[in-house]
């Protein structure tokens, strides 16, 4: 036998083609609520593979995070289309998928309006524990302006100023 020869190259292989199964047929659609507080709680549907064996597909659907705008959460908000929530799967209702608020931001668009030249942009952030367990992260962000009567073309504020307000 000659070195480096595939024996295998010329023979078929055991039984036939794998038939091809569409993937969607596998697949259920849940719809996903938001929390209470907001006026719209159907915010859409998601997909999950279906339950087989040990894997269940409420497993796969808890954690989830979906990303919404405030626009589409309350009626008549497409001012406020720039804040973005991000909402988190805790549980699992029959077909529906119950979140809860996980975070909050801006969208870039919005951010990058703010930013000014010749103004100081002061970024800060905590964390706070809540009575109830929840630890919140909060970022902030603010900027100088300028003030009445001012000639001066920059609005810069001093390094001390800014270590104040931080």
């Amino acid at each position: 036998m000659a070195v480096g020869k595939n024996k295998k190259l010329g023979k078929k292989g055991k039984g036939g083609k794998k038939k091809i199964v569409d993937p969607f047929s596998r697949k259920e659609w849940y719809h996903v609520r938001a929390p209470a507080v907001f006026p719209q709680t159907k915010i859409g549907r998601t997909v999950v593979t279906k339950t087989t064996g040990t894997k269940v597909a409420k497993d796969s659907l808890m954690g989830r995070v979906f990303e919404v705008s405030l626009g589409d959460l309350k009626e008549h908000a497409e001012d406020e289309a720039f804040r973005k929530f991000k909402l988190r799967v805790e549980d699992v209702n029959g077909r529906h998928c119950l979140t809860n608020f996980w975070g909050m931001s801006l969208t870039t668009d919005k951010l990058r309006s703010l930013v000014r030249k010749w103004h100081t942009l002061i970024e800060a952030n905590t964390t706070i524990e809540t009575t109830d367990g929840y630890s919140l992260r909060l970022f902030a962000i603010g900027f100088t302006h300028e003030r009445p009567n001012q000639r001066k073309r920059t609005s810069y504020a001093q390094s001390a100023q800014i270590r104040n307000i931080r």
